[in-house]
């Protein structure tokens, strides 16, 4: 895509600007009035690279929830037992929150107020369930605690992985790898059966 108007703004830098925003005062609360000022570029200059601000969510939102069907995808291809596959989606769930921090953040702060939020919230509905199966299928062949209904141990794993948003910042200390071992260490051993 050719670059427009001021220097260095294309579409992946904009997308960052415009996530960032979104991050700090809210999706409805953002106009493109203030995007346009923060990049220093006027409103059609945005607009060449997107219709509307609806399009820039989607985008964003996009991008955690492709990462995160791409992590599903390869978990489900890993042969074995449920449990490594459900491992295998925890780390790699991890690692995309990592790698796409704001993107993701911004994912698990849509409510459901526009379309593009409501159809977010439609396929983080699906990613639960694809979890859930999972976690029904490791519970079938023994390796997770029965006495947990299969859907609130999904909920509560993938709680403790979204609630790194809050905390984690990746300069310095952990990286994806170290932080997925700690949280593996802490909810496979509680998950496992004895």
């Amino acid at each position: 895509m050719t670059r427009r108007g001021r220097p260095g703004y294309d579409l992946e830098s904009l997308l960052a600007v415009a996530v960032k925003l979104f991050n700090e005062r809210g999706y409805e609360a953002t106009s493109m009035e203030e995007l346009s000022r923060k990049l220093g570029i006027t409103k059609s200059a945005i607009y060449y690279h997107v219709a509307s601000k609806d399009e820039l969510l989607r985008l964003a939102v996009d991008r955690a929830l492709n990462g995160l069907f791409a992590v599903a995808d390869e978990a489900m291809t890993i042969e074995g037992p449920s449990i490594d596959r459900l491992e295998f989606l925890v780390r790699g769930s991890i690692n995309v929150l990592v790698e796409r921090l704001p993107f993701v953040t911004l994912l698990l702060r849509v409510r459901g107020n526009t379309k593009v939020e409501r159809a977010a919230l439609a396929r983080r509905r699906e990613f639960d369930q694809l979890v859930t199966e999972l976690v029904k299928q490791a519970e079938a062949e023994g390796d997770v605690r029965p006495d947990i209904d299969p859907s609130v141990t999904a909920r509560l794993l993938f709680g403790t992985v979204n609630s790194l948003i809050e905390w984690y910042r990746p300069r310095g200390g952990l990286g994806s790898a170290e932080l997925a071992d700690a949280v593996c260490a802490i909810t496979f051993d509680g998950l496992r059966t004895r």
